[in-house]
């Protein structure tokens, strides 16, 4: 029934952006992660594609360091705007996710959480604004959508549990069981300190590199005690390895150049690790198969990694067969393996599975490329 204003809207939105008022309140200054309520609200309108964005508040804002860096143009006004046409209204404590937003902007609806209605939602005109002052009433009329992830924050209690939900939603598509499981939360512990600091998401990124690389040429010394260490500083490398995605996605930091740092860098460790068990294990008593072991596995890695890359290229399933073949090369669940047959010295193990299993994967990634029919684009 009320399908003819929500089509309306959603035309316009593809042709121009939506401007996005917000009402600030005290309880927008709450902090989420290192960042405040209204500066998580001003990022997710920004990427859901609204501008410009106005803040309406008597008062002067905080800093807004992460919307700066993000070259985000915010206005400031003592009172709401009058703005003719679709206009997103958003009340300053909201916590929403820029997908919940692009649905709204789509819709021209408002936003509800468990079947009540929150404030944030699309006018059609502001111009009521001046009468009410209340965003309850001017967003009385437009029909509702259920939000995937959203939380109203009016005290520091709910900021906190706001927070804890925030931190467990942070997974990585490449995470296997072991970084589910332990790498991650082990990790986390680091995230949440260094979210104060200004250490960036690629700086950890090549600190668990430069870690990785370390614990191979451990693994090339060939004795029982740095083999063990080895294996700990590539676990240690692994848990890294997940710091780097947290603060990129808690912190908006996201970027290109962190997604290949991060690629290249597990391929980089992952030869290293190889190269370093094969001639660790042959200066260890190994014979001639050990050589060929080694290069195995070695070949097969850099074969893996030249398929992957032509298949990041096609996947556009993300949760087809190929993506995740793809992202089980981006994850070190074998890094508990190895720490396992380090301890009980049998490393020579972990070489043939390395040899036989590098050639199975890149072999499998390939057919699947072959066989893959692309979905074609939505029109």
């Amino acid at each position: 029934m009320e399908q003819s204003a929500p089509a309306r809207v959603s035309s316009i939105a593809e042709t121009q952006k939506i401007p996005a008022v917000i009402f600030a309140n005290p309880h927008s200054a709450e902090k989420i992660a290192a960042l405040t309520v209204l500066e998580r609200l001003i990022i997710a309108l920004h990427r859901a594609g609204a501008g410009p964005i106005t803040v309406v508040t008597p008062g002067l804002l905080p800093e807004l360091r992460r919307a700066k860096a993000l070259r985000i143009s915010v206005e400031v006004a003592p009172s709401a705007p009058h703005l003719e046409g679709p206009t997103l209204l958003a009340a300053g404590n909201i916590l929403v996710q820029t997908a919940d937003i692009k649905r709204i902007l789509q819709s021209g609806s408002r936003l509800m959480q468990n079947g009540l209605p929150l404030p944030i939602g699309i006018v059609h005109t502001t111009s009521a604004l001046a009468a009410h002052h209340n965003i309850a009433i001017v967003l009385e009329n437009p029909a509702t959508i259920e939000a995937e992830g959203a939380r109203l924050i009016e005290n520091k209690s709910e900021a906190l549990e706001a927070q804890r939900a925030l931190w467990s939603s942070l997974t990585g598509a490449a995470d296997g069981f072991v970084d589910r499981h332990f790498n991650r939360p082990v990790g986390r512990l680091l995230s949440k300190l260094l979210i104060h600091t200004p250490v960036s998401p690629n700086a950890v990124s090549i600190s668990s590199i430069i870690i990785g690389v370390i614990s191979a040429l451990f693994f090339a010394e060939g004795s029982y005690k740095s083999a063990l260490l080895g294996a700990i500083l590539f676990q240690l490398s692994a848990i890294i390895d997940c710091v780097d995605g947290d603060l990129a996605r808690i912190l908006f930091k996201e970027s290109p150049l962190g997604k290949w740092i991060d690629f290249w860098g597990d391929q980089i460790v992952h030869v290293s690790v190889f190269a370093g068990i094969a001639f660790g294990v042959l200066r260890n008593g190994g014979d001639k198969e050990t050589v060929w072991l080694g290069l195995s596995a070695i070949i097969g890695a850099l074969l893996a990694c030249i398929v992957v890359v032509r298949g990041m290229r096609q996947a556009a399933d993300s949760n087809g067969p190929l993506q995740k073949l793809i992202n089980a090369a981006t994850n070190r669940d074998f890094s508990v393996l190895v720490l396992t047959l380090a301890i009980a010295q049998k490393l020579p193990w972990f070489l043939w599975l390395a040899a036989i299993g590098s050639h199975f994967f890149w072999l499998t990634a390939l057919v699947l490329q072959l066989t893959h029919k692309p979905t074609p684009p939505a029109r």
